[in-house]
């Protein structure tokens, strides 16, 4: 979105954005915490799964940057401090709030962390930070191989998602700090090219798993993730070039 208004100056880009934002106030439920809330995961529903709040939250404090509208940002607030709140001593975050929802997980980790740097980014607020050096300490010391194998869960491999080492590059430029932890990103890349990219087509794996792969080429999960993901290591570490 902020390229997209920077580069081309079209009105209707914002309005397409201020018109999400509308959704995520007046559509999207809210659950109470005792600091801030939750938004939840769609108007049907009263889940709390974290990484889908703080989504939201980007959103409302990307809009913020443009239109200043105070409403935008107080929620935004409000949604990454009852998250912020969720973390666990160890920097770890579990996806959800119902029983079923307490696995800790690489790419939704990496969400988490992007979503609170962009709101502090855009915000000006910076009272998080000590969520997301504890968050990308726990990320990176738990979900990468020496090898280079990208783990999908804290406690264990398989299933090897290709979602799991893009969202790394996206999550450590967010941070901005792709180009100190390079080494671990080339490291990580050169792995999921050698294991998860088809040899003669080009198209990355969705997953790789003991025994039996999915090796469908998803544009959107893992082509369309992949790119994203070559995008951000270029401008980081290539200035674009």
């Amino acid at each position: 979105m902020q390229c997209l208004l920077i580069y081309t100056k079209k009105k209707k880009f914002l309005d397409a954005a201020i018109s999400s934002t509308n959704f995520i106030i007046n559509d999207l439920n809210r659950t109470p915490k005792s600091e801030g809330f939750i938004f939840s995961y769609s108007p049907l529903d009263d889940t709390c799964v974290y990484n889908a709040s703080l989504l939201g939250s980007r959103l409302l404090s990307r809009v913020y940057s443009y239109t200043k509208n105070p409403e935008l940002i107080s929620l935004a607030e409000e949604s990454v401090r009852a998250c912020a709140n969720t973390q666990r001593e160890d920097g770890s975050w579990v996806y959800g709030e119902l029983s079923m929802q307490g696995w800790v997980d690489s790419f939704h980790t990496g969400y988490n962390l992007e979503c609170i740097a962009e709101y502090q980014k855009y915000s000006g607020d910076n009272s998080f930070q000590i969520h997301i050096e504890k968050g990308l300490s726990y990320y990176l010391n738990n979900f990468f191989l020496a090898d280079g194998t990208p783990k999908y869960y804290n406690n264990k491999t398989y299933p090897i998602d290709v979602h799991a080492p893009a969202q790394l590059i996206v999550t450590l430029s967010r941070l901005d700090v792709l180009k100190e932890n390079k080494d671990l990103a080339d490291n990580i890349l050169k792995w999921t090219i050698s294991n998860m990219q088809d040899s003669k087509q080009g198209y990355f794996y969705y997953q790789l798993k003991k025994g039996f792969s999915s090796k469908i080429p998803y544009m959107r999960w893992a082509q369309a993730w992949m790119f994203y993901a070559f995008s951000f290591y270029f401008k980081d570490i290539n200035n674009g070039k």
